[in-house]
C-alpha cells in the first residue's frame, strides 16, 4: 500500500497542478475534483475504496464531455490519480500510464497554455522527473516501457518514463 500511495501521490500533484484548467472551462462539473479529493484520502492514508475507482471513471466521463482540449487532459489527469490507487502488478505496459499520464497530460496543458510551445512541455517534464521519488522510480522499473502512442501527450509520457529509467536503472 505504500508504494500504491507514492504512485498515487507523485500523480496527484500533477493533477492538482491542472484541476483549475478544467473548473475554469466547466465550473458546474465536480467530477474531476471529487478524483482528486479521492485521491487525496489514499495518498494521506484513508483505505483504498471504490471511492478512487468510482470517481477516477467519473472524471473520464467528465474529460470525453470537456469541451476543449486543455479540460479534458485536466480532467484526464484527475482521473488518472485517482486511479493509481489501483495500479495493477501484472508487468504490463498500459500499467504505466496509471504512474505517468498524469504528469504528461500536464505537460500539454502547459503547453497548450503558452500557445502550444513544446519547451514548455519539456520544463513541466524535467520538474515531473525531478518529483519522482526513489519508490515511484522502483514501481515504474517492474512495467515494460510506456506504450509509444502519436498523441503530443504519449510522447511527453515516453521522455518521462526514458527520463526516469536512465537516472535510475
Amino acid at each position: 500500500m505504500d508504494e500504491l500511495r507514492a504512485v498515487a501521490g507523485f500523480a496527484l500533484l500533477s493533477a492538482e497542478d491542472v484541476l483549475p484548467v478544467f473548473e475554469t472551462a466547466h465550473p458546474d462539473d465536480a467530477r474531476p475534483r471529487a478524483a482528486v479529493r479521492a485521491a487525496r484520502a489514499f495518498v494521506d492514508g484513508e483505505r483504498r475504496t471504490k471511492l478512487q475507482r468510482v470517481s477516477s471513471l467519473d472524471a473520464h466521463r467528465a474529460a470525453r464531455e470537456a469541451g476543449s482540449e486543455t479540460a479534458q487532459l485536466a480532467a484526464r489527469a484527475a482521473g488518472d490519480a485517482a486511479a493509481a490507487a489501483y495500479l495493477h502488478p501484472i508487468a504490463q505496459a498500459t500499467q504505466v500510464g496509471h504512474i505517468l499520464r498524469a504528469a504528461a497530460n500536464a505537460a500539454r496543458v502547459g503547453e497548450l497554455r503558452a500557445g502550444d510551445d513544446p519547451a514548455v512541455g519539456l520544463a513541466l517534464i524535467e520538474e515531473a522527473r525531478l518529483r519522482a521519488t526513489p519508490t515511484v522510480i522502483d514501481v515504474l522499473n517492474r512495467y515494460p516501457l510506456a506504450p509509444t502512442g502519436r498523441t503530443r501527450t504519449a510522447h511527453l509520457m515516453s521522455l518521462l518514463d526514458s527520463s526516469l529509467r536512465r537516472a535510475h536503472p
